[in-house]
């Protein structure tokens, strides 16, 4: 029985004699290595480096790694939870046997990482990138370890910029990273993209007209509409651009590239720098603030409103009811005379209409307007074009110009989502005449224009009004005497509407 248990006592020791040591146990039987212990066992490698191997462990000392600890103003345990933790200690490992015969000055080892560590030799001493060898060739069954004094840092990775970083890390780009803050537009350019950014210069702001950049400063919406301008949702490179090219920003406008020699123009903007490459983008310096192109008017009464030459049009226009079915979807053409041309008519012409509105008015208007959309590009010479009031008009072409009739067209194509309006310089008359409208009933009223006071001739009026560019009455009276005072009105165009003796007249007088 006794000799028995000696054999069995013999085959345990035998078996403790032939058990294999690996790397980690190495380390766990280190008094050096505690930290590095830990470090292992919560980044749940040592199984993995205990496996067959073959392994070097490159091993930094609880010294090493508390001098980490310190310099990081970080503790021990949370040295141990770093997300990156188990990346810092296969950077220290290497999957094949390294002993320090092996190494070479220069040599690059590449890690488990995936990233390589330079060895240097000097003068007997080997270092690890800047951790010094202190004891080589530790030897294990899966492999070696050398202690060293420092913990080796993986490289940061080489982190590409957003476009919305690049403008916020240029010193010639402050004022557009401030207003792209101000508008949240910074955030939306730090997103996916693609984007295309065309980034005025300090100095392109510099040069906008005070007032201008004052008032979108003042503005967000309008702020964000000019800068969205700049903006293109896609990656152009420089190569991809074009001499004559149209990019749709995220404005909704379009921006011109003009290429000539080396020089590429975005609308009036010189590129200076090109194709500052991001992760989400690239970005194109250029040398003037890009503004973008007034939205086109709804319709054509909005450009007649709209106009400062024709504010008496405004008011026939309305007055003879017409302004909504000329907001409606068209399309049409209209030859907007100026008021400087509907002030030429002859005297009493335009009060003749004004009596009456939805009749004579309307008919005169009318012919003015086409039911189709004709920009001066479709007109041609001898052109016959019929109106809504049933007549044609003739367009004559010559070097001069574009006549309507006998009315030049002195500004074409100003177009609305429902048509376009031409400017022209005389009021078209009606084939059959204006002249067939009587101008015997009507009354005179001075002083035209008035600052206050205005009067008429003899006659007693039953009742007067006073409509303004709106068509709205702003003062009425019954059986005044001979005057009526305006100063209490604005200044502008208003039309007086006098009724006497069962007649109607209307004037139109200018209030200064």
């Amino acid at each position: 029985m006794l000799k028995h248990t000696f054999f069995l006592a013999l085959l345990f020791v035998g078996s403790l004699l032939q058990a294999q040591t690996t790397v980690v146990d190495v380390v766990v039987n280190s008094e050096d290595h505690t930290l590095l212990e830990a470090a292992v066992i919560e980044a749940d490698l040592a199984g993995a480096l205990s496996g067959e191997g073959p392994f070097t462990v490159f091993a930094p000392t609880d010294d090493a790694v508390t001098a980490l600890i310190t310099t990081l103003d970080i503790t021990a345990e949370e040295f141990l939870a770093m997300e990156d933790l188990s990346d810092v200690l296969l950077y220290h490992v290497v999957n094949a046997t390294a002993m320090s015969t092996d190494l070479s000055d220069g040599q690059m080892v590449t890690t488990m990482l995936g990233e390589d560590v330079t060895i240097t030799i000097m003068d007997g001493s080997v270092m690890v990138n800047g951790a010094t060898v202190t004891t080589a060739d530790i030897t294990a069954d899966n492999g070696v370890v050398h202690v060293i004094d420092a913990v080796l840092l993986p490289p940061t990775p080489e982190v590409t910029p957003t476009v919305a970083e690049i403008i916020a890390n240029s010193p010639d780009h402050t004022v557009l990273a401030a207003v792209l803050d101000s508008t949240d537009l910074d955030v939306a350019l730090s997103g996916t993209g693609p984007f295309t950014v065309f980034a005025p210069t300090d100095a392109a702001f510099d040069a906008v007209d005070p007032m201008t950049l004052l008032s979108l400063l003042l503005d967000n919406d309008a702020l964000a509409e000019v800068l969205t301008y700049h903006v293109a949702g896609d990656s152009v490179m420089s190569t991809d651009l074009s001499d004559g090219q149209v990019i749709t920003t995220l404005n909704g406008g379009d921006v011109t590239v003009t290429i000539d020699g080396g020089t590429v123009m975005i609308n009036n903007a010189m590129v200076i720098v090109a194709d500052l490459v991001g992760s989400n983008g690239v970005v194109h310096v250029i040398d003037a603030v890009l503004l973008p192109p007034p939205p086109a008017p709804a319709t054509v009464v909005d450009i007649i409103v709209n106009s400062p030459d024709h504010t008496i049009l405004e008011t026939a226009v309305i007055a003879a009811g017409l302004a909504d079915d000329l907001s409606a979807e068209g399309p049409f053409t209209v030859f907007a005379p100026t008021d400087a041309a509907i002030a030429a008519l002859p005297a009493g012409a335009l009060e003749a209409l004004l009596a009456d509105p939805t009749g004579a008015l309307a008919e005169v208007l009318l012919y003015h307007v086409v039911g189709a959309a004709a920009l001066s590009t479709d007109l041609s010479d001898g052109q016959l074009i019929a109106t809504l009031q049933g007549g044609d008009v003739e367009v004559s072409i010559d070097g001069m110009g574009v006549m309507i009739n006998d009315a030049n067209v002195i500004v074409a194509d100003l177009v609305a989502d429902n048509g376009v309006v031409h400017v022209i310089d005389a009021v078209l008359s009606l084939p059959t005449g204006v002249e067939s409208v009587s101008l015997s009933s009507l009354f005179e009223v001075y002083p035209n224009p008035t600052t206050d006071v205005l009067r008429w001739n003899g006659i007693a009026v039953d009742r007067i009004q006073v409509l303004d560019a709106q068509g709205r009455v702003r003062i009425q009276t019954s059986n005044p005497a001979n005057s009526i005072d305006l100063s209490p009105l604005e200044s502008g165009v208003f039309m007086v509407v006098i009724e006497a003796e069962g007649q109607r007249a209307v004037k139109s007088v200018l209030k200064h």
